[in-house]
């Protein structure tokens, strides 16, 4: 593991030698750096032991960095201002006060959730940039756990990593069955699960959707059946093609019922226990005011 404390010093060496530079004088700079002019030499022979050269040379007119100096100040500048830049973003994540908001989702919830919960976080919060990411569930986990997404609206399959993470319930929704429109089913205002003991099922890659398959498994299993999965396919679209292509069905969360997928009928299911908890996970800390009032405006826009 790095040793953090090792690499301050050096930045701080580094930085203090950009000061000598350009100040051309060891007591101005170390009037700038408010040391003494002794402490700030001990720290300009550490880094050029460090280096392996001299750093700096003097002359009448005071000090200029010989051929290694300048190559070691083209070289680091660059790092001390990244450096600089990225510790004081990180204070802000500290304090709350990030103004970018990395949102990772799913395309199909799109159009139900994120769009109308966008509406209202600009009102809230008008200056807070926002990096859109649509990315199947395993994608975000994935991008959760390297740090790259703030907020992912990741839906029944978040249960999946909830202990990594903050976990909110954004509401429990029903579930559709979907099938090809011309099934003998299809022109039914609602059915139960278990008229579909026997049918064939399609399933969704786990590695896309973790989850998935077990949650329709055991919605089935409730019903008394266990389901057949004749097919497990990588992406929703490519799902609902193979239940009009095979006459097979597949359960989806409610809000499908509103997706255009020619050829796919969604019938609404009926029994009780048959629920979608729509999920979001965020990073665990201080979450910002903008990541906070994105969670309550999904709260509020599923309510309507």
């Amino acid at each position: 593991m790095p040793d953090v404390h090792s690499l301050r010093n050096m930045i701080d060496r580094i930085r203090a030698l950009l000061t000598v530079i350009e100040e051309g004088s060891v007591n101005r700079a170390a009037v700038r750096l408010r040391i003494t002019q002794p402490a700030l030499s001990r720290q300009m022979k550490a880094l050029e032991h460090e280096v392996g050269g001299r750093l700096l040379e003097r002359e009448t007119s005071g000090v200029k960095p010989t051929g290694l100096g300048h190559a070691l100040v083209k070289a680091m500048r660059p790092l001390v201002k990244s450096y600089d830049s990225a510790m004081a973003d990180l204070r802000r994540q500290a304090r709350g006060e990030r103004s970018e908001l990395r949102v990772g989702y799913l395309g199909s919830a799109a159009q139900r959730f994120l769009t109308p919960a966008l509406a209202l976080l600009r009102k809230s919060h008008p200056a807070a940039r926002l990096k859109l990411h649509d990315l199947s569930p395993r994608e975000q986990i994935a991008a959760l756990r390297s740090g790259e997404l703030d907020v992912a609206l990741i839906g029944q399959e978040g249960a999946a990593a909830a202990r990594e993470f903050h976990s909110a319930k954004v509401c429990s929704l029903g579930v559709c069955a979907a099938m090809a429109d011309g099934d003998r089913l299809a022109a039914k205002k609602s059915l139960a699960i278990k008229e579909l003991r026997g049918r064939d099922f399609i399933g969704i890659d786990e590695d896309e959707m973790p989850g998935r398959n077990r949650w329709m498994t055991a919605l089935c299993k409730t019903a008394g059946f266990k389901p057949r999965f004749v097919a497990v396919i990588d992406g929703l679209t490519n799902v609902m093609s193979h239940v009009v292509s095979e006459s097979a069905v597949t359960l989806v969360p409610a809000y499908f019922a509103k997706a255009s997928h020619p050829g796919v009928a969604f019938v609404p299911v009926s029994d009780a226990r048959a629920r979608w908890d729509f999920i979001v996970l965020s990073q665990k800390g201080s979450a910002s005011p903008a990541a906070r009032a994105l969670v309550d405006a999904l709260k509020q826009v599923a309510l309507t």
